[in-house]
């Protein structure tokens, strides 16, 4: 087996980190919450001042996502693919907070950014709609969401086109959290980011909200950079931008002999897994040893939730259509694509094997494919290894 080692990513040419080192390295000094090492920093109870509850406030965007959506919207029309980004922000919070245990009775408020010039009510009256439609889409699920407003911000000196955030706030019983107790023995069974869940209307890329910046400029064609300057960094390197070859409108080829265009298959709403978190944590906490988000990082964000341990990912699922097509169009090494991008799952599960049945069972109940994707070995430091058909890849 030859481990292939690391050179720097066309990711980090981009200007992008996947694993954040400087952010890192710039709250090493801060305190870490009542729970260390749990997924999401988890506060005393400064609502109500009770020993025996917690609470977690958390903040995420769509990150780059929100170009995407607005070239698509400028070549189609389309105003819809405005609710997903809505998602994407919201999901990024919400299921890393799941991670930490949380998984209900959350509030909720919007930040947007805004180049007036470019962006237009009717985006912002988008963006709205579609954060209610999926509160009351989540309500029907048993999560309940409440919307608090929030701001929305002119501010084209700063920003190019539209950065769309939301902080979720959320109290909960300490017992309640899940602190991560990754060991030797344990199996990860993964829940897939594609396809379609029984709570989703139409087929998921699984392309989530990381790795946009990446997934744009390598599968996308130059003519969007000539006809849209404002959706990228000037400051960017020319090989690096818009470097792909497909038009947004280009017809793309699903399982089962259907059909959406390439810009519909990136802009995939970020799937939630609340519902099955829910589910699973109610009826399954103490068999449940970690939650792991694969956001930022890829296959790489376990790295920092365990000590003394390998986890080699030896099973992951075939690699969907969506990150097949990126990797062509952007030759981009199989090594980076496992550390930028889910590759097909974008949730994690630490448990004994023989619990494992039962938690994929919860998740095929909700249309979700779920398999053991690895285990967990003993060994000196912390490691993932991901033996994928297209090459073995250690990380460090």
């Amino acid at each position: 087996m030859v481990v292939q080692q690391h050179n720097m990513t066309k990711y980090e040419k981009r200007g992008v980190s996947a694993s954040k080192e400087e952010v890192h390295a710039a709250i090493e000094h801060l305190d870490k919450g009542l729970f260390p090492t749990a997924f999401c920093k988890i506060l005393p109870d400064l609502a109500a001042g009770n020993s025996r509850y917690c609470n977690i406030l958390h903040a995420d965007t769509a990150g780059t996502k929100s170009s995407l959506a607005y070239l698509y919207w400028r070549e189609t029309g389309d105003l819809s693919v405005w609710a997903g980004i809505a998602q994407d922000a919201i999901v990024m919070n919400l299921d890393d907070m799941a991670c930490a245990g949380c998984i209900d009775n959350f509030m909720l408020s919007s930040t947007i950014g805004r180049n007036k010039t470019l962006i237009p009510g009717a985006v912002i009256a988008a963006i709205i709609r579609g954060t209610s439609d999926f509160a009351d889409s989540m309500r029907q699920h048993g999560v309940n969401i409440e919307l608090a407003g929030g701001e929305t911000a002119d501010v084209g000196d700063i920003v190019r086109t539209i950065d769309v955030g939301y902080t979720a706030f959320a109290r909960m019983k300490r017992s309640a959290v899940i602190v991560p107790n990754i060991r030797p023995g344990d199996v990860v069974v993964g829940l897939s980011s594609y396809g379609k869940s029984t709570y989703e209307h139409e087929y998921n890329g699984g392309m989530g909200s990381n790795g946009l910046t990446a997934a744009r400029h390598d599968v996308l064609s130059s003519v969007y950079a000539d006809k849209y300057p404002e959706s990228y960094d000037p400051n960017l390197p020319t090989d690096v931008v818009y470097s792909g070859n497909q038009l947004l409108t280009n017809r793309f080829e699903l399982p089962d002999n259907q059909f959406t265009t390439v810009g519909k298959l990136l802009l995939s709403p970020t799937r939630t897994y609340l519902p099955v978190l829910q589910e699973l944590i109610r009826e399954h906490r103490k068999e449940i040893h970690a939650l792991i988000h694969v956001t930022g990082g890829g296959q790489t964000k376990v790295l920092k939730f365990f000590k003394n341990a390998m986890i080699v990912k030896d099973n992951l699922f075939p690699v969907p259509p969506l990150f097949n097509l990126i990797q062509k169009s952007s030759e981009t090494s199989w090594r980076e694509m496992y550390q930028v991008f889910n590759m097909g799952h974008r949730m994690e599960i630490y448990l004994p094997a023989r619990h494992a049945e039962t938690v994929m069972q919860v998740a095929e109940n909700f249309g979700i494919e779920a398999q053991i994707i690895g285990k967990v070995i003993p060994a000196q430091g912390e490691k993932v290894l991901v033996e994928s058909p297209y090459g073995a890849f250690e990380y460090l």
